[in-house]
């Protein structure tokens, strides 16, 4: 199993890490969440860009990210933008968010960003390119909000974001009942036993 390591934390290696989201719409916002989590110490701060009303300004998203790395410090940065067809705040065409993507990690401000797997895999391509061109690292993602998929699917998608070159492969699903969430653990000890080489991110989400 290799390990992902971002700053100092390893991801994949000794108890699970904690990952605490930022959803701020504005500069101030996001900072004053950030000093707050900052304060409490975490391993990980995902900014969930989707939530930020100027994020279609790439100069101004990477001023914020500049003022976000000085406020966390050494904590490992996330960069998501959450698409609305997987639950986000926003919509966003494809090319735009190819180049957001491609723009905040090239800034080296952030040290992970976050890639929705249907995407289309040569628009995942792009970003994984790229950023791993510049350190940093890649979760690639799915969230389905309706149902959870049988076995056999969900370990297709995580071979399928793992041969995309994905660094942390992430689903999340909804459960419509107590079997759902067994199917998704058996489905998370297929892949981690059978086929992972590397940290594999699964969740049950509540209703």
């Amino acid at each position: 199993m290799n390990t992902v390591k971002v700053r100092n934390v390893e991801i994949g290696a000794g108890i699970p890490k904690v990952c605490v989201p930022i959803v701020g719409s504005t500069r101030e916002e996001i900072l004053s969440a950030a000093r707050t989590i900052a304060s409490m110490g975490t391993d990980v701060v995902e900014w969930r860009a989707d939530w930020y009303q100027d994020v279609f300004d790439f100069q101004e998203v990477e001023k914020t990210a500049k003022m976000l790395r000085e406020a966390l410090g050494e904590t490992p940065i996330l960069f998501t933008f959450r698409t609305a067809k997987e639950g986000g705040e926003k919509a966003i065409d494809t090319e735009v968010y190819v180049a957001l993507n491609q723009w905040i990690a090239k800034t080296g401000l952030v040290d992970l960003v976050d890639i929705e797997a249907f995407t289309g895999d040569e628009a995942v391509k792009k970003v994984i390119d790229t950023a791993h061109a510049c350190s940093v690292k890649v979760v690639v993602s799915n969230h389905d909000f309706d149902k959870t998929p049988s076995k056999e699917e969900l370990v297709s998608r995580l071979r399928k974001m793992q041969n995309l070159g994905a660094d942390i492969p992430k689903i999340a699903v909804m459960p419509q009942n107590k079997k759902d969430v067994l199917t998704l653990l058996a489905a998370t000890e297929e892949m981690a036993t059978e086929y992972a080489d590397r940290p594999i991110i699964t969740m049950s989400m509540a209703g």
